[in-house]
């Protein structure tokens, strides 16, 4: 096999830095690149890369075309592929898995058994961990935290300090909705249950809908709520 990297520069933790042995993708001969325990880590095939400061230990794997930068970290049994990317300050560790064309970023965490993948997006201070899946154009953010057998998808979004272990997202032809256990996110607001329920028509006013429309959104959210306690 033409191996694209080596190891060199071992570190007193036993990590080696990796260095291109020929060109692929944006990566040059000769460039050096982040650390690594072993060529386990990362993948001689394809365009993957560890980048600058990243780190990649444990029985990790980064495959594909994937890609883990600045000062991110994936250990443990994590998996990090397809066209994905690591970068920032996240850490994606466990069993966890992140693949397609998903990003994790910021002080983002993913831990534990979950899988973040299509175009979906976790940064900020986010959590996403137990058995929680997070895709399609779902974006977590914020100091959210998603876990348990959470499924948060569509272009769903959850954000601010949401605790969600059960979501449901509804399309709609003005804003999509996002129920979650406590919060409901409808556009660019997000509030509790009890919030929605006593301010709607103030809300809705604002934001230029119709006493119907309204009515309707009212509708819908008592039949989410009844759903999500369910």
């Amino acid at each position: 096999m033409n191996k694209k990297y080596e190891l060199v520069n071992q570190r007193e933790d036993g990590l080696w830095q990796v260095r291109a042995l020929r060109d692929f993708g944006f990566v040059m001969a000769g460039d050096l690149g982040g650390w690594i325990e072993s060529e386990k880590n990362l993948s001689q095939d394809g365009y993957c890369w560890v980048y600058r400061s990243a780190k990649v230990y444990g029985d990790a794997k980064v495959y594909g075309d994937a890609k883990v930068y600045w000062k991110a970290k994936v250990y443990g049994d994590a998996e990090v592929y397809g066209d994905a990317k690591v970068y920032g300050e996240a850490k994606v560790y466990g069993d966890a898995k992140v693949y397609g064309d998903a990003k994790v970023y910021g002080e983002a965490k993913v831990y534990g058994e979950a899988k973040v993948y299509g175009d979906a997006e976790v940064y900020g201070e986010a959590k996403v961990y137990g058995d929680a899946k997070v895709y399609g154009d779902a974006k977590v953010y914020g100091d959210a935290e998603v876990y348990g057998d959470a499924k948060v998808y569509g272009e769903a979004k959850v954000y601010g300090k949401a605790v969600v272990t059960k979501c449901l997202f509804v399309q709609q032809e003005k804003h999509h909705i996002t129920a979650t256990d406590a919060h409901v996110f409808i556009g660019c607001q997000g509030h509790t249950w009890k919030y929605w329920f006593e301010n709607i028509n103030e809300i809705g006013r604002k934001h230029n809908y119709s006493t119907e429309e309204i009515n309707d959104i009212e509708g819908l959210l008592k039949i989410l709520r009844r759903q999500i306690k369910s």
